[in-house]
């Protein structure tokens, strides 16, 4: 397994195959993806895992984080987020926050991250916002 910077183009398949594939490939495309960080995992030179991270001088959001469906559930995207927070760990006391979809809301949990506000919805799908300081 390799965890390494990716171009934002890159990210475009795995988002649309996980997060929208009812959606058009061009609809994972975010406004500021040229100006974010993307980050990548590897296995057997196949992309499988992807998160983007959007910063600015206080916050770092993560958006469009998606693992294959094969790959799931194997802890790869544990160690992407591990990584992330080693990259960014540079920039201490930052505020990391994401719209996490409800079925996703443990996960961000077991990273020390808590729901702020109450429940909303993106597209019929529910979302919390969620954040730690790092």
């Amino acid at each position: 397994m390799i965890i390494k910077e990716i171009k934002w183009e890159e990210t475009i398949l795995v988002r649309h195959m996980v997060l929208w594939p009812d959606k058009d490939p061009e609809f994972c495309h975010v406004p500021g993806d040229e100006g974010a960080l993307h980050f990548g995992v590897f296995i057997e030179s196949m992309l499988v895992c992807v998160a983007s991270v959007y910063p600015s001088k206080k916050n770092a959001r993560l958006r469009k984080f998606a693992t294959l469906k094969e790959f799931q559930g194997r802890g790869i995207g544990t160690k992407l987020l591990n990584y992330i927070f080693e990259s960014l760990n540079e920039n201490r006391n930052i505020k990391f926050w994401c719209d996490a979809r409800e079925s996703a809301v443990e996960f961000y949990e077991r990273f020390g991250m808590s729901k702020e506000g109450g429940k909303f919805y993106k597209y019929n799908i529910p979302y919390y916002k969620m954040s730690k300081m790092i």
